[in-house]
C-alpha cells in the first residue's frame, strides 16, 4: 500500500521514517500520543479520494489533520493509521467582493483568511485562539469558536459550502453562494463539527461581513467573582451585545501579567475584557453604557483603551492566557465546558471547590459572554497519582456543567478527550442516532475511528 501511495502522491509526499512521524503523533491535547504508520500530503481532492480508496480497500484507518492544534485529541492518530495532512492544500481560490464570500482549500491558515478579507475591507469573525496556525479545514471539522463568538457566532455560522470527499472516495460539493437555499437536507452542516469521522473536507466556501468601522476596548476589575458575573447579565439585559466579553480569574491574571506585562491588576479576583464594535456613534454609546453598568454592578475600576495599540495589547494579553499558564507546570490541560450565563458564578465557584478537594492547581478563564469556560489544569503527566485526581476532577466538572443545563464542550470538540461523557449529555436515543449516521457514511469505520464514540 505504501508503494501505491508513493505512486499516487509522489515519494516526497509520503513519510514513513520514525523521526519524521513523531511530530504527527500528537495534537494540542496533553497526554495523548500515538505514532501512525505513515503520513501523506495530498494536494487535490482527487488525491484525497485516491488515498481513501486505497486505505478502505486495505482496511487501514485514516486520520485527517491540519496543523494539529486541536484540544480534544481529534487528530491524534489511531493505531496503525495513516495521517492525511492537508497543509499542502493551501490556496485561496477566490475572494468574491460582490457576494461577500471567500473560497479556500482546507489547509489555508485561519489568519490568512482573516487577512485576505481585511485587505479589501471585509471581515471574517471566527477567531479561535490558535488562528495564527490552525487551518480553516480544521476549524470547520471542529466547529471552532473564539473570542468574538458572543456577537458573531462560531465557524458553522460562516460556512456556505463545502467540498467533501466521502469514505468511498466520492467527491461532493454541499451548499453554494446563495444566501437563501432550502433545497433538500442541509448536508453541509452534518460535516461541520464531525471531526473527520464522516468525510474529508477539502475546500470551504465562507461568508464574509463588512468590516466594523470602529472598536472600543474596556477592562473592568472586580474584587468579587459574582460581581463580574452580574455585570455580564446586566450588559445582556440592557440589550448590548459586545464583540467580546472575556473573563480571567486571579491566577490567570497573575500569570498573564507576568508573561505579557500589560498592567493587569494583580490584586483583583476577576477582570472582564470587553470590546464593542460597529458604527462609531453606536460604539461610543455602548462603551459608555457598559462602563456605567460595570461600575453599578461592583467593578472597582473600568479602564478604556486609549488607542488601537493599547486595545491590541489588552486583547493579546487575553489571547496569551494559555501560553502564560503553560509556563508554570510541565503539563497544561485546557478544558472546555459551557453553562447558561446565569450559572457562570456557580460554575466557577464549583471549579474552585474541585481544585481544593482534589489538591489541584486549576486556573479559569474564558468567554463569559456566551458561558464558555476554560478550566485549565496545571499538572505533570508523569505524576500518575495527580493525573488520576485530574481525571476525577474533570468528571465532577462535566457532571456539574450538565446538571446546570450546560454542555461538555463549547468549542473544542469531543475527540478522544470527551467521548466518555457524550452519551450522558445527549441521552441514549440521540447518541444512537449519532452512531447510525457514522455507520451510514462510513460503514467500514476507517475514518478517524475511536473519536467522538468507540
Amino acid at each position: 500500500m505504501l508503494d501505491q501511495l508513493r505512486a499516487l502522491l509522489g515519494p516526497e509526499n509520503v513519510l514513513t521514517a520514525r523521526e519524521d512521524l513523531i511530530p504527527y503523533g500528537f495534537d494540542g491535547t496533553a497526554a495523548l500520543k500515538q505514532l501512525p504508520q505513515a503520513v501523506v500530503f495530498p494536494r487535490t481532492a482527487e488525491e484525497v479520494s485516491g488515498v481513501l480508496k486505497l486505505a478502505r480497500a486495505q482496511k487501514v484507518p485514516v486520520v485527517t489533520r491540519g496543523s494539529g492544534t486541536g484540544l480534544s485529541g481529534g487528530s491524534v492518530p489511531s493505531p496503525n493509521s495513516i495521517v492525511m495532512c492537508v497543509l499542502k492544500m493551501d490556496k485561496i481560490i477566490e475572494l468574491d467582493t460582490k457576494n461577500l464570500t471567500i473560497f479556500a482549500e482546507a489547509g489555508v491558515v485561519t489568519q490568512t483568511i482573516f487577512n485576505a478579507a481585511d485587505a479589501v475591507g471585509l471581515f471574517y469573525p471566527p477567531d479561535p485562539g490558535s488562528m495564527k496556525i490552525s487551518t480553516i479545514g480544521g476549524n470547520v471539522a471542529e466547529n471552532s469558536g473564539g473570542l468574538r463568538g458572543l456577537k458573531y457566532g462560531v465557524t458553522r455560522d460562516y460556512v456556505m459550502g463545502l467540498e467533501v470527499v466521502l469514505a468511498d472516495g466520492t467527491i461532493c460539493f454541499l451548499g453554494n453562494k446563495c444566501v437563501k437555499d432550502v433545497a433538500g437536507y442541509n448536508l453541509k452542516d452534518l460535516f461541520i463539527g464531525s471531526e473527520g469521522t464522516l468525510g474529508v473536507i477539502t475546500k470551504v466556501l465562507l461568508k464574509l461581513l463588512p468590516k466594523p468601522a470602529a472598536r472600543q476596548t474596556l477592562l473592568a476589575t472586580y474584587a468579587k467573582m459574582d460581581a463580574a458575573a452580574e455585570t455580564v447579565s446586566a450588559i445582556i439585559a440592557a440589550k448590548i451585545i459586545p464583540c467580546t466579553l472575556e473573563f480571567l480569574d486571579r491566577k490567570t491574571i497573575q500569570c498573564v501579567e507576568a508573561y505579557a506585562k500589560v498592567g493587569l491588576p494583580l490584586d483583583a479576583e476577576a477582570v472582564l475584557l470587553i470590546e464593542a464594535d460597529g458604527h462609531p456613534a453606536a460604539v461610543a454609546d455602548d462603551a459608555t453604557k457598559i462602563e456605567a453598568l460595570a461600575l453599578a454592578n461592583g467593578a472597582t475600576n473600568v479602564r478604556r483603551a486609549r488607542d488601537n495599540a493599547e486595545a491590541v495589547q489588552l486583547a493579546t494579553a487575553r489571547r496569551s492566557a494559555f501560553s502564560a499558564l503553560a509556563r508554570l507546570k510541565p503539563t497544561t490541560i485546557l478544558e472546555d465546558a459551557t453553562v447558561p450565563r446565569s450559572e457562570l458564578a456557580k460554575m466557577i465557584r464549583f471549579i474552585e471547590g474541585v481544585a481544593l478537594r482534589h489538591k489541584l492547581d486549576i486556573a479559569t478563564f474564558g468567554h463569559f459572554g456566551d458561558g464558555n469556560l476554560h478550566p485549565t489544569f496545571l499538572t505533570n503527566e508523569r505524576d500518575k497519582d495527580e493525573m488520576h485526581r485530574v481525571e476525577l476532577a474533570m468528571k465532577e466538572i462535566f457532571d456539574f456543567a450538565l446538571s446546570l443545563g450546560g454542555t461538555i464542550t463549547g468549542e473544542h470538540g469531543v475527540g478522544l478527550a470527551k467521548k466518555a461523557f457524550l452519551e450522558q449529555q445527549l441521552g441514549n436515543a440521540s447518541f444512537t442516532l449519532l452512531k447510525s449516521i457514522k455507520h451510514t457514511l462510513d460503514p467500514d469505520v476507517f475514518l478517524n475511528p475511536g473519536k467522538i464514540f468507540d
